[in-house]
């Protein structure tokens, strides 16, 4: 061994117990300089560091401008490798004089970083992009069409923004994971744009009528009146593309006033009863019938308990949103289509569906209705109802009980090519039938009632009621006694 190696060895033995108590030069934690620190000295800098994060400001946003600020505590964020202070302090420790020289010599060439490993809880990172979607992201626009005096009009879309979460959480985990530097940071979630269905170029072929029904309800109250304008309103004016499914149910509730419908009659448990938008089941018969002619595909329809007469048998599609009952059917062309809906001063409600005509002009749908059964009843039905008072009276007319078909029949130079059965339907026979209220307190009243009720004839029922109502109408109200002593 030469006179140079030992006198090496002995400078390394004499200094060792000496840098044994700080940080190698060219050690770093989180990419800051802890040379020459102690063990202690380098864990309160790192406790530091991690406070300062816990301060920091998270920025989440999309492309749409929306943002979410939250403090990293709120992410479930800790730190995980809390022995880093020790592992910096202990390196280049071990080993023979030898081994350490060249570790010492290694670290002048090659600088050595601890990085902080923190963690953060994934569900709640989850949770605050799913509870913030509506803000970042922006539904597309689809090209509708309107019609108004010119014509059909296109208006124009416009793209949208979607968060794709998945990877949203992957790329904002990734990031605070591996790439921030602990101050405060924009992290914008990933995303993409959603393009909207159409174009002018597509919609402007939109000009042919390939479907028209009309229905009357001239003899409807004002009330019901109401009701089919309003849910004609509703309907007016959708587009709808090629292979999107249309409910008319979706677009016609909620039945609330504060959507336009009043108290009208409406089919329940074989009797007429008001209820908030009766008669819109005339708004989806109607529009049922254009689709048909417009051989649009139908995926569900369901007909009336009772017998309507604006439609023949089976030309009925009944909605209902307490018994789910709706009208949907598919825009099976490859073209969009464009309903428009209006109603008269004559009371009639009319759906025109324009959409790009392809059959040959010489080739004719139609459609009828085929009776296969009815049932007329033979007797009344009186119902007493000791929740209304005497005098109420509800009179339902009576409903044959019918059971019907209808055909499709297509004509090509009006030769008749096919007839093909598209629905069947059965209707409940339905007597005249009265409710009458019952509840009062004269027993002479009720008896009498009881009596009338008994025959069987809604004449002479309605004629005990409308007597007694106008008897107990009569009778003067007791006087209230004064406060005080009698």
């Amino acid at each position: 061994m030469t006179l140079a190696v030992c006198c090496m060895i002995l400078v390394l033995c004499l200094s060792a117990p000496l840098q044994a108590a700080v940080i190698h030069k060219g050690i770093y934690i989180d990419n800051t300089d802890v040379a020459g620190m102690t063990q202690e000295e380098a864990k309160n800098m790192v406790e530091s560091k991690i406070a300062d994060r816990y301060d920091a400001i998270l920025t989440f946003t999309s492309p749409t401008g929306y943002e979410v600020k939250v403090h990293p505590a709120q992410l479930g964020m800790s730190w995980t490798n809390t022995d880093i202070a020790k592992k910096a302090a202990s390196y280049g420790t071990t080993g023979n004089i030898l081994k350490r020289y060249m570790i010492a010599k290694d670290l002048e060439r090659s600088n050595i970083n601890y990085n902080l490993e923190l963690s953060f809880d994934r569900d709640k990172l989850t949770a605050l992009i799913e509870e913030n979607l509506d803000g970042f992201n922006q539904e597309a626009v689809d090209y509708e069409l309107s019609k108004n005096d010119n014509g059909i009009m296109v208006k124009e879309g416009c793209a949208g923004i979607v968060v794709d979460e998945e990877a949203a959480i992957e790329d904002a985990l990734a990031f605070l994971k591996n790439d921030w530097d602990g101050k405060d940071a924009v992290i914008e979630l990933t995303s993409h744009v959603d393009e909207p269905q159409g174009s002018v170029e597509g919609l402007t072929q939109i000009t042919d009528i390939i479907g028209s029904f009309t229905t009357s309800y001239k003899k409807s109250g004002a009330s019901r009146c109401s009701n089919v304008a309003n849910g004609c309103r509703l309907i007016n004016g959708s587009t709808v593309y090629p292979g999107e499914q249309f409910s008319v149910l979706e677009h016609l509730v909620p039945f609330t006033t504060q959507n336009g419908y009043e108290l009208a009659g409406s089919y329940m448990n074989g009797l007429v009863v008001d209820t908030l938008g009766g008669g819109i089941c005339q708004v989806s018969s109607t529009l049922y019938n254009a689709v048909l002619l417009a051989e649009l595909q139908v995926d569900e329809r369901q007909n009336h308990s009772m017998i309507v007469d604006y439609v023949d048998p089976s030309g009925d599609a009944a909605i209902a949103e307490s018994s789910g009952k709706d009208f949907k059917f598919t825009n099976n062309k490859d073209f969009p289509i464009y309903i428009e809906g209006y109603v008269t001063d004559e009371k009639e409600i009319t759906f025109n569906i324009y959409g790009v005509e392809t059959r040959p002009s010489n080739r004719t749908v139609s459609f009828r209705s085929e009776v296969l059964e009815r049932t007329v009843a033979d007797y009344e039905s009186i119902i007493p109802d000791a929740g209304k008072p005497v005098g109420y009276l509800s009179l339902t007319s009576s409903h044959a009980g019918i059971k019907a078909r209808y055909i499709k029949e297509v004509s090509v130079d009006g030769v008749l090519q096919s007839s093909e059965v598209i629905n069947n339907s059965s209707y409940k026979m339905v007597p005249r039938t009265l409710v009458v209220g019952v509840g009062t307190d004269n027993a002479e009243a009720y008896n009498q009632l009881q009596e009338a009720i008994a025959t069987g004839s809604i004449d002479q029922v309605r004629a005990t009621a409308n007597y007694w109502a106008g008897q107990l109408a009569a009778q003067p109200t007791p006087q209230e006694q004064p406060a005080g002593d009698p």
